[in-house]
């Protein structure tokens, strides 16, 4: 940590991770909607404020920033979730054969 702070890297690091944890997020709303559909949405929710809440709980600047990141991430993806749904019913994604859309008739 001190290394990145006396180096200016902190801000560095932090635009890294961002784009990772987000970049981790777009695979996982394909998933959760493909399995679950959108029933998991509050599982986003709780991700988000458990992130939250340990993200004023820590300390450390980095895994704090990085906390939030996450949190925010996972609170996009209550969003996300929903819009996969209509990306599936458009046809652009595939279809779960095991489940049952809200939008069949």
């Amino acid at each position: 940590m001190d290394f990145l702070s006396d180096n200016n890297l902190l801000g560095l690091a932090i635009g890294l991770c961002t784009f990772l944890i987000i970049g981790m997020f777009h695979p996982i709303v394909i998933k959760c909607e493909y399995h679950f559909g959108t029933a998991c949405w509050w599982w986003f929710l709780l991700l988000g404020l458990a992130c939250i809440a340990l993200s004023v709980w820590v300390g450390n600047v980095l895994l704090s920033a990085l906390l939030g990141v996450t949190a925010f991430s996972s609170f996009w993806s209550i969003l996300e979730i929903f819009e996969q749904q209509e990306r599936v019913r458009k046809g652009w994604f595939p279809r779960n054969p095991k489940r049952k859309y809200p939008f069949d008739k």
